[in-house]
């Protein structure tokens, strides 16, 4: 059995919560499909497609940690692997 608040606060605090994960959730699979993307154009050694997904996936990558979805050496870390996928495409 689910126990719900009691107090007025905590509901509106539950509610909050609720609305703000699915938020998150939204950014968070928005991330995972233009990444899916990028890995994509990657593996096919397309690299003017992958020059352009990677400017997409910096873009949500830097949102994600400017909203504390994602801690910002994860995405720093993200960043340069994804950089270094499109440097080897080059070679």
């Amino acid at each position: 059995m689910i126990k719900l608040p009691q107090r007025r606060s905590a509901i509106k605090e539950l509610r909050k919560n609720r609305k703000n994960r699915l938020h998150n959730l939204d950014i968070k699979t928005d991330l995972k499909k233009t990444i899916k993307k990028f890995t994509a154009s990657v593996e096919q050694k397309n690299s003017e497609e992958a020059k352009e997904n990677l400017k997409t996936v910096y873009k949500k990558i830097d949102k994600a940690a400017k909203r504390n979805i994602l801690h910002q050496n994860t995405a720093s870390r993200r960043k340069s692997k994804f950089s270094k996928a499109v440097a080897d495409i080059n070679k």
